[in-house]
């Protein structure tokens, strides 16, 4: 799929540019959907789905999670409607907090909460008669390949493989805030939670490479552009903290792709998941000179290779499917 962050990004209509998503979608040969899901709490979610264009047939069914702060209604669309483009069905909700999702902007009080939000809406998916028999696979960015561990820990025998893209094991040290201040801020954090007071350092600078493409990021019109909320942030270091210590629980085939530059997310921890994790099939790419958005951030030639390397593990896994009728 082209980019058009060469184009003035001040009038984008979407990400893509100013045509409407019903035109694009169109012209990129899938077909896509929106919808409200209501989680078994009550919650009211916001979800997408980008499939393949009739007559083809899904090959695969793929959920997908979205990072902190961010939402599947910008620049995340753009991995959903290349897998579309070759055959894969997806899925994915804005989580609590993000997006068109109901609670308070960019405020996880409880990521456990989320897990279940997703398993469910995911599970429900599955249901539909036309998608019967076909494997799925987890893809989480960022905070997202953190929840997908997460599902896979609630539900392993729910899933066939999972796709971790700089996956939040463990918030890096040079974005993590440091000592006293994670101490002082879970204290402070019982009492007024939703506060958004945590000092960081821009994410999205950390994270784009491109700069015609940071501009593009930064219009996204439901990004969380405020400080991180307490709670939030002392929930992220506890789940976190607790998943790095759990690597050796992973039991579901998996790729994970790291950019070797990435300084929001550790690549070294995902390391540790290839190494400690009990899956018998299990990969890892680690891009040279990356850094922590690869899959919108960086040039398009080195996006195409990590797409690419996604597209050939998904295709060694479902070599028997027939995608056309």
């Amino acid at each position: 799929m082209s980019q058009t962050h060469h184009q003035n990004p001040q009038s984008f209509l979407n990400y893509w540019g100013n045509i409407s998503e019903e035109d694009y979608y169109a012209s990129q040969r899938i077909k896509s959907s929106k919808s409200f899901y209501t989680s078994p709490r009550g919650l009211k979610l916001f979800t997408r789905s980008w499939l393949p264009l009739p007559p083809a047939l899904p090959r695969a069914l793929i959920f997908m999670v979205h990072g902190y702060g961010n939402n599947i209604s910008w620049t995340f669309q753009a991995t959903a409607i290349f897998l579309a483009q070759m055959g894969f069905a997806c899925f994915a909700l804005d989580l609590e907090g993000h997006g068109g999702s109901e609670g308070l902007k960019a405020f996880v009080p409880n990521v456990d909460s989320v897990v279940h939000d997703c398993l469910s809406f995911f599970r429900f998916v599955k249901l539909n008669p036309q998608f019967q028999g076909l494997p799925a696979f987890l893809f989480g960015e960022s905070m997202g390949g953190a929840i997908c561990l997460l599902i896979h820990f609630a539900d392993p025998k729910g899933f066939d493989g999972a796709i971790l893209v700089a996956p939040m094991c463990k918030i890096s040290d040079k974005v993590k805030p440091i000592w006293p201040i994670p101490q002082f801020l879970t204290a402070v954090a019982r009492f007024l939670p939703s506060l958004a007071i945590v000092p960081t350092a821009d994410l999205l600078e950390k994270s784009v490479k491109v700069e015609e493409k940071k501009i593009v990021a930064e219009m996204n019109p439901m990004r969380y552009r405020g400080k991180p909320r307490l709670g939030t942030v002392v929930e992220l270091l506890r789940v976190t903290e607790d998943l790095s210590g759990r690597l050796g629980d992973v039991r579901l085939p998996f790729i994970v792709v790291h950019g070797d530059a990435d300084v929001v997310t550790d690549p070294n921890v995902s390391k540790s998941l290839y190494e400690e994790a009990q899956s018998e099939d299990k990969t890892m790419k680690i891009y040279e000179g990356m850094m922590h958005s690869m899959l919108f951030g960086e040039t398009d030639e080195n996006v195409e290779i990590v797409r690419n390397d996604i597209v050939s593990w998904l295709n060694a896994r479902c070599r028997s499917r027939i995608s056309v009728r």
